[in-house]
């Protein structure tokens, strides 16, 4: 830095402030720096850095299955946030939930002096090792949330589920069937609960259960069985990849959609507005959901106790694969 402040004629102070990018410096005086930096092949010694203030700028990050649209988008939505908020993000994704495995995960990312971390993992027996561990930093989950949990970022699931089984109850369709996820994973039994809350409010009995493993193979081996049954004229499906794949088993079986059968997914993937027909969806707003875990880690830095949020209502985006009941 000295070197550089040499080089433009200006103090180590001016330097300083044109890095961390002060309106305090004259827009002359900042080319000048910026052209010796470039001259000089200045960069950041962050070891030093951190040193001198005691914080790293980094967040750390946890989650699993990032083949699968949520996961993976909650992990760029929260890389994003931490990135607007001046924050580095290092992400480690796990590949089992053992006990093991998340103290490695944890292990390695305080070894990178992390100043707190996000856990976006929804499979309830990770998540609850992940919440039994006792951390020297802040510690805000980003799946598989609750209302009025604390250090905790949400989408509210229960509302989704019942969102889209609502939908198709106004339809007339008088029993819904459910594909749900696999239930070990906190999320998916929070849809299912959705699911059954809104036949409960009517009086109704839902319609047949199927369980899926969020691929789209399930979704169409659920298909297949779901269209031998004339009795089924609706379905919630627990994601839109599962969604995809039963669409193909009406269309390779002649059963029409949304003529004969009703289907709503979950997730709004970005293709979910090209499949035939066009998928309405539950929209997760993932987006809002990485601002706000970070914003939750940022006021537990801050030096605020057990930091909340509201959780995110879904939103439903209604297209045209559900219709009125024949």
């Amino acid at each position: 830095m000295a070197d550089v402040a040499m080089a433009a004629g200006v103090s180590h102070q001016t330097v300083s402030r044109v890095l961390n990018d002060s309106p305090l410096v004259k827009d002359g005086t900042r080319d000048r720096v910026l052209a010796a930096i470039v001259e000089l092949g200045y960069r950041r010694n962050n070891a030093a850095r951190m040193l001198a203030t005691n914080r790293s700028g980094r967040i750390g990050m946890i989650s699993a299955h990032l083949g699968l649209y949520g996961p993976s988008t909650i992990a760029v939505a929260v890389q994003d946030a931490g990135h607007q908020a001046g924050y580095q993000v290092s992400l480690v994704m796990v590949s089992d939930f053992g006990a093991d495995t998340l103290r490695a995960a944890v292990e390695r990312l305080l070894d990178e002096a992390v100043e707190a971390i996000v856990v976006a993992v929804a499979h309830r027996a990770a998540l609850d090792r992940a919440l039994s561990l006792e951390l020297p930093i802040p510690l805000v989950i980003a799946q598989g949330v609750s209302h009025g949990q604390p250090m905790a970022a949400g989408i509210d699931q229960v509302a989704g589920g019942v969102l889209a089984t609502e939908h198709l109850l106004d339809l007339g369709h008088l029993h819904v069937a459910h594909l749900t996820g696999p239930l070990d994973w906190i999320e998916a039994g929070q849809r299912r609960a959705g699911w059954q809350l809104a036949h409960e409010r009517r009086g109704l009995l839902p319609g047949p259960e199927l369980t899926g493993d969020w691929t789209a193979r399930s979704g169409y081996e659920a298909g297949m069985r779901i269209a031998d049954d004339p009795d089924v004229s609706a379905v919630f499906v627990a994601n839109d990849t599962m969604a995809l794949g039963l669409l193909r088993a009406m269309q390779q079986t002649g059963r029409r959609v949304p003529d004969e059968l009703s289907v709503v997914g979950f997730d709004n993937i970005p293709e979910a507005a090209y499949l035939w027909p066009a998928l309405t969806t539950v929209n997760q707003e993932l987006d809002q959901l990485g601002q706000r875990a970070v914003e939750l880690t940022l006021r537990a830095l801050g030096g605020e106790q057990d930091p909340a949020a509201d959780l995110i209502l879904p939103t439903l985006l209604v297209r045209e694969s559900a219709g009125p009941r024949r």
